[in-house]
């Protein structure tokens, strides 16, 4: 009788905890899109294949290669910190790398290195967090061929718009020509009928 009396607070406890992790996981991911700084990052042509991970739209990044001084001092896996800034455009930026964290008054995201050269041209590729976009299963292939679309037309700009704040980063949404993925899709449905 007395171990039913400890298991029950126990129980109780582990189920609380359960409830409390990915609840606090959720509200730190909203309250970074609703109180974070946003940057806008241009996006880069990618063909992805991979139908174990859902339907996605697979973003590279034209802020990934950066030039660094020495290939010697990053490793490919390492964690970074990337500073931010806007260009005239208002695209993000790298504005520079740190292994340490940025001074409070620097934006920055963390990112991990994906490869650095060594051929001694010193580049160093930024592997974001953020380089897939998941959608409803209807609307991602449509919202793919768009993005690949936009992609391939020069006059097009294709940029997805993120939420940064403390260094923890969200992928907001993806917008061509400033109107959201999801709307495109939806247009090209009404128009097809």
């Amino acid at each position: 009788m007395a171990n039913k009396k400890k298991t029950l607070p126990v129980f109780v406890l582990l189920a609380l905890l359960q409830l409390y992790v990915p609840a606090k996981m959720i509200l730190d991911r909203e309250d970074i899109l609703h109180s974070g700084k946003e940057y806008k990052f241009k996006t880069q042509p990618i063909d992805p294949n991979d139908p174990f991970r859902g339907k996605f739209i697979a973003l590279y990044y034209e802020e990934a290669v950066v030039e660094i001084q020495s290939e010697a001092d990053w490793l490919p896996g390492e964690r970074i910190f990337v500073i931010l800034t806007t260009d005239k455009d208002g695209f993000a930026k790298a504005h520079g790398l740190s292994k340490e964290y940025p001074a409070d008054n620097q934006d920055f995201l963390k990112a991990r290195v994906g490869w650095v050269t060594d051929n001694g041209t010193n580049m160093l590729t930024i592997e974001y967090p953020f380089d897939r976009y998941y959608m409803e299963e209807s609307k991602a292939y449509d919202a793919e061929l768009a993005y690949l679309e936009s992609q391939v037309d020069s006059t097009q700009t294709a940029y997805a718009v993120v939420g940064i704040k403390e260094g923890e980063a969200v992928l907001k949404e993806v917008l061509i020509n400033e109107v959201p993925i999801e709307e495109i899709v939806l247009n090209k449905r009404k128009n097809q009928k």
